[in-house]
C-alpha cells in the first residue's frame, strides 16, 4: 500500500465498511421512515409539525434541518393550500376593532374569536361555527347546522361561552367579522348582561382576525385529508373527535408544538 500512501490497517477497515451505513445515514433512513408513517396519517402536516410529532412520540432529538432534508428527498410535503393577502376593508360602525394586532392574551378567555366555516359531507353542506380562545388556541365552543345562513349555531356557541365565563371578574373580548348574525341586535342582546366586549374586523379583511382565519384553513385541510370528513358516515362524531384531538393531541406551532390543553396546564390554568 506504500505506493498509494495508504495505511494498511486503515485500508482494510475501509473495505469492511463498504456497503455499511454510517450513523448519519442510518439517522436519515430511520427518520425518513417515521416521516412517511406520520405523513400517511396527517397529509396536511408540513415537515415542522411532522418532526414535532415524532419527537413527542419517540423522545428522539433531531434538528428541523435534518427533517427538512429527509422530507425533501423523500418527496414528503404538506397537501394544504396557501392563501393570498387581501386589501383591508372598512371599519365596523357598530363594533370597531379593539384588538388592532394585539393578540397577547395573558390568561384564558381574555380574548376569544369566532367564525363560521363551511364543510361538506357526501354532497351536503354544513355550516360549522366555533369559538377559539386565543390564549392557547383551544376550541371552547362549537355548533353545526345543515341549513345555509342558520343563526342558531352562533347563539349556541355564545351560550357555551357565557357558561365558561360566568362569574369571571375580567371582561372577555369577543372578536368576529362583520357577519349579519354577529352584527345583529339579537346577538347583542343575548350577551348584554355578561362582561363581554365586542370587537370586529374590517370588512373583507381576514388579516384582522389572523388566528382563526389561519386555523380555519388548517382545520378544513386536516378534516378533509386526515379525518375523511367528506366521506364519513359519522359526520357529527368526527367533528367532536376532531375537537378533542385539536385541543388535546395536536401540536401547535404557536405554542412551541405543545397542545392547547398542555400549554394551558403548564401556565398554571387547569
Amino acid at each position: 500500500m506504500s505506493y498509494l500512501n495508504l495505511n494498511r490497517s486503515g485500508y482494510y477497515k475501509w473495505l469492511d465498511r463498504i456497503g455499511t451505513l454510517n450513523q448519519y445515514e442510518m439517522n436519515r433512513r430511520d427518520l425518513t421512515i417515521l416521516l412517511h408513517q406520520e405523513h400517511k396519517k396527517h397529509k396536511s402536516y408540513g415537515y415542522h409539525r411532522l418532526a414535532a410529532v415524532i419527537r413527542k412520540d419517540t423522545g428522539w432529538f433531531f434538528s428541523d434541518h435534518l427533517a427538512h432534508v429527509c422530507a425533501k428527498l423523500a418527496g414528503i410535503r404538506s397537501a394544504a393550500k396557501h392563501y393570498h393577502y387581501l386589501k383591508p376593508g372598512e371599519e365596523s360602525i357598530i363594533y370597531p376593532n379593539q384588538i388592532r394586532g394585539w393578540w397577547n392574551a395573558s390568561e384564558p378567555y381574555e380574548i376569544v374569536v369566532s367564525d363560521m366555516t363551511e364543510l361538506r359531507n357526501k354532497g351536503n353542506k354544513y355550516e360549522w361555527t366555533y369559538i377559539l380562545d386565543t390564549f392557547n388556541n383551544e376550541i371552547i365552543a362549537s355548533a353545526l347546522s345543515p341549513n345555509h345562513g342558520d343563526p342558531k349555531p352562533y347563539f349556541q356557541c355564545l351560550e357555551q361561552l357565557k357558561t365558561k365565563i360566568k362569574g369571571a371578574d375580567k371582561s372577555t373580548v369577543l372578536h368576529t367579522d362583520q357577519g349579519p348574525v354577529y352584527s345583529s341586535r339579537a346577538f347583542a342582546r343575548a350577551h348584554q348582561n355578561y362582561n363581554i366586549k365586542r370587537s370586529m374586523s374590517r370588512s373583507g379583511t381576514p388579516t384582522d382576525n389572523p388566528i382563526i382565519e389561519a386555523i380555519n384553513g388548517w382545520v378544513k385541510t386536516e378534516l378533509i385529508l386526515d379525518f375523511n370528513i367528506r366521506h364519513t358516515d359519522h359526520f357529527e362524531k368526527v367533528i367532536q373527535d376532531f375537537i378533542t384531538y385539536f385541543n388535546n393531541d395536536r401540536p401547535a406551532y404557536a405554542l412551541q408544538y405543545k397542545t392547547p390543553v398542555q400549554y394551558k396546564n403548564e401556565q398554571g390554568f387547569i
